[in-house]
This record gives C-alpha cells, sequence and structure tokens, in this order.
C-alpha cells in the first residue's frame, strides 16, 4: 500500500477544512494549489510520529513541509482552523482535565528555555501536561499547555472562561472555592468529587460525573497521534500546532 493510499483526509473532510486556508488554486506560485498536499505531509508526520526527515518523497522536501508548518504555526492558522471546526452547539457539558507527555530528550533546547517551552522535569524525566475543555460530543473546544509538573486547578479558569455550559465537570484535583465560584457566576452547576481534606462538603451527582469519561476517550484519541503521544518539538509552538492539528482531525472525522 502506497503513502497516497493512506492519505487521512477524505474529499468532504478536506472541503470543510480548505475554505479555512491562506491561498487557494488562483494564488499565485504553488502554495495555494498544493495546500491539500502540504496539510496531508503534517498529518502524516503527526500521526506517524517519523522525523521530519523521512517524509516520504511524494509530500516534498522535507524541509519546505517543516519550514511552512512552522511559518502557520507562527501565524496561527492550524488555530484558526480548529476554531472554525469546533463550533460545537451542544453548551450542556463542559469536562475538564489533563494529561501528561513523555517528552523525548531532542525537545529539549528550545531557545528560550525549558519553563517558557512547557517542558518540566521530574522523576521520570522531562514532560508537558496538555491541559483541555472538552464537550458533551467528546472533542476538544479549549486546551493549553504548561510544564508537566504544574498543577490542574489554576489553569481551570482559563479553560472555561467565556464558553457557555450548563455543567461543568472535573475530578478532585480540581475542586477549590474558587473553582466552583467561578462555574457559578457562569450560571453552571459543578460537578466535581470533593476533596478528602475538604470541611464545606458539596453533594455529587454521581450519574452525571460517568460522564466525565468522555474526555479520557478523548485523549485516548488524540494519543493515537503518535507525535501527540510523545512530544518532539522543542518549541511548545510547534508542539500545541501538533496538538491542534489532531484535534482538528477529530471534529471533521
Amino acid at each position: 500500500m502506497g503513502v497516497l493510499d493512506r492519505l487521512i483526509l477524505r474529499d468532504e473532510q478536506w472541503a470543510r477544512i480548505a475554505h479555512h486556508i491562506i491561498g487557494d488554486e488562483r494564488t499565485r506560485g504553488s502554495s495555494g494549489r498544493d495546500n491539500r498536499m502540504f496539510v496531508e505531509a503534517v498529518l502524516w508526520i503527526v500521526r506517524t510520529g517519523s522525523p521530519w526527515r523521512d517524509l516520504p518523497e511524494v509530500f516534498g522536501e522535507w524541509n519546505s513541509v517543516f519550514r511552512r508548518f512552522s511559518r502557520w504555526s507562527r501565524k496561527g492558522i492550524w488555530w484558526r482552523m480548529f476554531a472554525a471546526m469546533s463550533d460545537d452547539p451542544d453548551f450542556e457539558y463542559l469536562i475538564v482535565d489533563s494529561t501528561i507527555i513523555r517528552a523525548h530528550q531532542h525537545a529539549a533546547g528550545g531557545k528560550k528555555g525549558a519553563e517558557d517551552q512547557a517542558l518540566g522535569r521530574s522523576r521520570g524525566g522531562l514532560s508537558t501536561k496538555i491541559h483541555m475543555a472538552v464537550r458533551g460530543l467528546g472533542c476538544p473546544v479549549r486546551f493549553t499547555l504548561t510544564a508537566g509538573q504544574k498543577g490542574d486547578a489554576p489553569q481551570a479558569d482559563a479553560l472555561i472562561e467565556g464558553l457557555p455550559a450548563n455543567i461543568v465537570m472535573a475530578d478532585t484535583a480540581y475542586d477549590s472555592d474558587r473553582l466552583r465560584n467561578a462555574i457559578a457566576d457562569k450560571g453552571a452547576v459543578a460537578v466535581i468529587p470533593n476533596n478528602p481534606s475538604r470541611a464545606q462538603k458539596y453533594p455529587l451527582d454521581k450519574h452525571l460525573y460517568a460522564q466525565r469519561h468522555l474526555i479520557e476517550c478523548c485523549f485516548s484519541r488524540l494519543k493515537q497521534f503518535r507525535r501527540v503521544a510523545t512530544r518532539f518539538e522543542k518549541t511548545a509552538e510547534n508542539y500545541l500546532a501538533v496538538v491542534t492539528i489532531a484535534a482538528i482531525v477529530l471534529w471533521v472525522r
């Protein structure tokens, strides 16, 4: 089976994405005409976890593809595509959680230092943490990166800010009066188990809380993309782009 027999995007999926990309077949030069093969090249890298130098020749010269990928990351094009795909009308559930990503040793050495690049060092080695909010359909609507040792609760406010919801779910790590108040200010109900050390206990709807598995399933599907499951990118900007690209695929499937 050849590389072109294993392209990720079907025609109807590409049609949903294409008009959110800079340039088209009318654009001067080749960049507008080869958008689809460029996106497929990046998806091949993200899916397989292969080094950029191993990109099959059918996709073009690897360094040109990598430079264009980085340029789109800087310009926010991947994020714009994701924002257009993730317009979920179901505002009932908003589920918050995080997952630890092991970083390859080659991910170290970004120009701005480990902390600025969302890399942390612990007993398990280098790691990055993805903090994510997921809708009831089980697809991500917002995410951010921190170093692997960072706590979960401090990131939750930014994840839910401005996102309408009737119910906000999270695990015990997010149990704080500050977050519960922020959820109440949204007019939503907090479905969060009580921390054992909490003096004032809150009731927990266990039937609703069972829906929290949707975010675990989302992380599992994202990690099927090998370059998400292990971080190889030196910069947080490029690794965030990798996660964004995988999230786009989840929305168009």
